[in-house]
């Protein structure tokens, strides 16, 4: 298991996600192929000292729904990155791997520091 370690210090919250997912796919490697969960774990330090815009913080809002009516929970990013920081990066991260079975894969191989 290789380990490699990403440091977000003055860093994009996009652009860190995109490395961040490449990495976990193993984009990275010569041995690339899209079916194959990689032999690699992703290590993510300074995430607080990541670069976010207040105005992104204010407007970009994360939703779930219970099933139910009137179920619509709507959070604010400032509200999650007061609460875990280390959640924002994992929901950007998420968002960017394939959507199909191996993404609760890959995102197992993620693993945040504070």
């Amino acid at each position: 298991m290789t380990e490699v370690i990403l440091d977000l210090e003055g860093k994009k919250l996009g652009r860190a996600a995109t490395e961040a997912a490449n990495i976990l796919r193993g984009k990275n490697r010569a041995t690339f192929a899209p079916n194959i969960v990689p032999d690699v774990k992703l290590k993510v330090t300074n995430l607080t000292k990541l670069s976010i815009t207040d105005k992104k913080k204010a407007e970009k809002e994360y939703q779930r729904y219970s099933g139910y009516p009137g179920g619509l929970f709507r959070t604010k990013m400032a509200e999650l990155w007061k609460k875990n920081p280390g959640e924002v990066f994992k929901k950007a991260v998420y968002g960017m791997l394939p959507k199909n079975r191996l993404r609760a894969k890959f995102i197992k191989n993620l693993v945040i520091e504070k």
